[in-house]
C-alpha cells in the first residue's frame, strides 16, 4: 500500500486509516462520521482515533448556544467508530461496511468537556472477542489530559441482518 507522505492509507499494523478508508470501512456519513483519522492500528489489540472537533458541528447549533460542547454520547460514539475500524483492520476487507451495533456501554465517566478546537485522541484497546461480539475499553483524550473513558461491547453484523436499513 502507499504510505502516509503520499496521503493514502496503510492497513499494516502501526499504521494511519485516512479519511477515505475510514469510509470505505464503516458505513457512518457526514453529520454521523464521528472520526477524522485512525493512527498506531495495533490488529487485534488497539488503535487511536483522531476527531478534530470544529466549531462548524452540527451538534453545536443546539449544545449548547453560546457555550459549545461536545455531547457526550457523540464522543462515545467516538470512541465505538474507532473500535469498528480497529475491528475491520483485524478481521480483512471482507468485512468492510458491515454494521456494528452496540450490547451494552459501563463505566462511562466524563471528567471535562470537549470544545471546539479540541483534538480527540480516542485510544482504543480490544480486551477479548468471541466471534462477532468484541468487548473494548476506551480513553478520550485532549492534550493528553482524560476527557473521557467508557467499556463497551458491540456486535458486527452483516447487513443482510438488518432489512430495515437501506445499502
Amino acid at each position: 500500500m502507499d504510505s502516509p507522505a503520499t496521503g493514502a492509507a496503510l492497513s499494516a499494523d502501526g499504521s494511519v486509516v485516512d479519511i477515505a478508508r475510514i469510509m470505505r470501512v464503516i458505513p457512518h456519513r457526514y453529520p454521523f462520521l464521528m472520526i477524522d483519522r485512525v493512527v498506531d492500528v495495533v490488529r487485534n489489540q488497539s488503535a487511536v482515533g483522531i476527531k478534530n472537533v470544529s466549531v462548524n458541528e452540527s451538534f453545536f447549533a443546539g449544545h449548547f448556544p453560546n457555550h459549545p460542547v461536545m455531547p457526550g454520547v457523540l464522543i462515545i460514539e467516538s470512541m465505538a467508530q474507532t473500535a469498528a475500524v480497529l475491528v475491520v483492520e483485524t478481521l480483512g476487507p471482507e468485512w468492510e461496511g458491515k454494521l456494528v451495533y452496540f450490547m451494552s456501554i459501563e463505566g462511562a465517566k466524563f471528567r471535562r468537556p470537549v470544545v471546539p478546537g479540541d483534538q480527540l485522541r480516542i485510544h482504543v484497546t480490544k480486551e477479548r472477542n468471541r466471534g462477532n461480539v468484541w468487548k473494548f475499553h476506551a480513553v478520550a483524550r485532549v492534550d493528553d489530559t482524560s476527557v473521557a473513558e467508557a467499556t463497551y461491547a458491540a456486535m458486527i453484523r452483516d447487513r443482510a441482518a438488518a432489512p430495515d436499513i437501506p445499502p
